[in-house]
């Protein structure tokens, strides 16, 4: 397994099949994409798991952190979020956050993101903010 750097149309097929595979495809085609920095997790050569990331000031959200379903519960997606906390890290960001499904706050408070009670829905699925100041 190693991490890489990708471009932003690297994440859209797994941000759209793990994700919102009931959307028409351009839904997962972010409108900053071009202004963020994409990871994604390779298996043997496959792009298996991929984030978002985007800088603002002091503080970074990542967002449509996915792994493709036949590589989940393997630790990739641990992974990627202990590579891209130390990227914040080392990159001297006070804070990262992300908007998680509720149904994955556990996996997020995993590493000491705390949830901050801001809920929304977007396309059917319910979102809570979630934090960690570094």
């Amino acid at each position: 397994m190693k991490i890489e750097k990708i471009n932003a149309s690297d994440t859209w097929q797994i941000r759209h099949e793990v994700m919102w595979p009931d959307q028409p495809f351009e839904f997962v085609q972010l409108e900053e994409d071009n202004s963020g920095q994409h990871f994604g997790v390779f298996v043997e050569e496959k792009l298996v798991s991929i984030v978002s990331c985007f800088i603002n000031d002091d503080e970074m959200q990542f967002r449509k952190l996915a792994t493709l379903e036949s590589y989940q519960g393997q630790g990739i997606a641990s992974e990627l979020m202990n590579y891209i906390l130390e990227f914040a890290k080392s990159s001297n960001l006070k804070k990262v956050w992300c908007n998680a499904r509720t149904n994955k706050k556990s996996f997020y408070e995993k590493f000491g993101m705390r949830d901050t009670n801001r809920v929304f829905s977007k396309a059917g699925q319910e979102f809570t903010v979630m934090e960690i100041f570094l």
